[in-house]
């Protein structure tokens, strides 16, 4: 597949904004590693899922004072953990162990940046949040027209979700930045471009372009 014709392909399923708030498409060559390990592809999948759960989580510790921030990082949990129970009951219909595997350098090449004090090290983070799941929509919306229909069926009933979530974090990004975060998130789209479009020896969901280790 062509990087015209996925792009062409993520158009049709996700809004405009989304796709203009990443600085670049998947590479068609992570797409063909994915299909080439779709059982990797859900392990990590479930990883993923889990991991935002435990992120939301984390975030309603850390800013007990702020109630939306709480109220919607605690439905984005419970939504990541009913998608993590989902996958895990597709690999085992596939036959697929869902086992622990190392974390790509995705996220934490992301968080790296994150500044340290509050309430701009907030600010940051939710920002990252809102980068990592218009990643996840745009690569459901690069995955569906080539999986089967079972799969394709449930990674579409993702895209709405996770696009949701996106929406929620640069919501809360921008209602709790003291200043204008344009130039913030226009930094993140950078760093998150290069990770996607750099070499990458191992594959993961959100790994960057696939090469021989």
């Amino acid at each position: 597949m062509t990087k015209t014709t996925m792009r062409e392909s993520a158009e049709a399923l996700l809004p405009a904004d989304l796709l203009a708030f990443l600085a670049c498409s998947t590479p068609p060559g992570w797409v063909e590693a994915a299909l080439n390990n779709q059982a990797l592809l859900l392990i990590d999948h479930a990883q993923c899922e889990k991991k935002a759960a435990s992120n939301a989580m984390s975030l309603m510790y850390r800013y007990v004072d702020r109630p939306l921030l709480l109220t919607k990082m605690s439905q984005l949990a419970r939504e990541e953990l009913l998608h993590f129970e989902q996958v895990v009951k597709l690999m085992e219909s596939r036959g697929i162990d869902y086992r622990h595997i190392g974390a790509s350098r995705y996220a934490e090449g992301l968080r790296a940046c994150v500044r340290r004090e509050d309430p701009q090290r907030l600010v940051d983070m939710l920002i990252v949040g809102a980068f990592i799941e218009a990643r996840s929509c745009e690569r459901f919306a690069c995955l569906i027209p080539h999986l089967d229909e079972e799969l394709a069926r449930f990674y579409r009933s993702l895209v709405k979700s996770e696009g949701r979530h996106y929406e929620d974090y640069l919501m809360l990004a921008r209602r709790y930045a003291p200043e204008c975060i344009d130039a913030r998130i226009a930094f993140f789209a950078e760093r998150e471009r290069e990770l996607i479009e750099a070499p990458d020896t191992t594959f993961r969901f959100h790994s960057g372009l696939p090469v021989a280790a």
